[in-house]
């Protein structure tokens, strides 16, 4: 039986939230390795079991997390921050660009037309984007910074039908159209287990939350 949308943990999906998008949009550095070691995150991360079945995804992620940090020292941190650059920052493309407008659009520009909405849609909901970077609203980590305020909120207005719907349109609309080609990408190309377990984790993360919010997904044609 699912779980009625009332009852669901709001506290520990907005924690989730919340270390996704420190982990999507910013280089990595010795302090977050090492919290994620002192709390085990990979034992302590959901394994979405029960109503959406055993997801292999979620068992691959935790496991490829999971080793990777019992082999950590200090001495690859380069190598991480190295992964991390290929493959969402620069130098050159990324592999895994995390901007939606340039899977959206056909010309693959960034602040293209799917921006554009998105912060027409931030505007009329009155979310106000503090951005760690001059990176353009619809970076994929940012969307899980998003995410971390409202979920927040439903964990205390759990009966509020406009914060579902806010996060309905938000995954609908302006992420999952695109967001699954992206993390396939980031899997594909990571040169190191902590990103390519990242990238199974937030994509299991995000086919939790759809099938929690019931998300309608918006057919969209995707150009890489």
């Amino acid at each position: 039986m699912k779980t009625p949308f009332t009852n669901l943990p709001f506290e520990e999906y907005q924690g989730i939230a919340r270390i996704l998008f420190h982990l999507l949009s910013q280089y990595p550095d010795a302090q977050l390795i090492r919290d994620f070691i002192d709390n085990d995150v990979p034992a302590t991360w959901p394994a979405f079991a029960g109503d959406t079945g055993s997801r292999e995804a979620n068992r691959v992620g935790r496991e490829a997390l999971s080793h990777f940090l019992q082999q950590w020292d200090d001495s690859q941190l380069t190598e991480l921050q190295l992964d991390y650059g290929q493959l969402f920052f620069g130098p050159g493309e990324p592999r895994a660009v995390p901007q939606g407008s340039v899977y959206l659009g056909e010309e693959q520009l960034l602040n293209d037309r799917s921006t554009v909405a998105l912060m027409d849609f931030y505007k009329v909901h009155g979310v106000e984007l503090k951005l760690p970077n001059h990176q353009p609203v619809d970076h994929i980590g940012f969307f899980f910074a998003v995410l971390d305020s409202t979920l927040g909120r439903l964990a205390q207005e759990r009966g509020n039908t406009e914060l579902k719907q806010f996060v309905q349109l938000l995954l609908g609309k302006h992420l999952l159209p695109w967001s699954g080609r992206c993390l396939e990408l980031a899997a594909e190309h990571a040169q190191t287990e902590f990103y390519f377990g990242v990238a199974l984790l937030a994509e299991d993360f995000l086919t939790q939350l759809s099938e929690d919010f019931s998300v309608v997904v918006t057919p969209a044609r995707l150009f890489r």
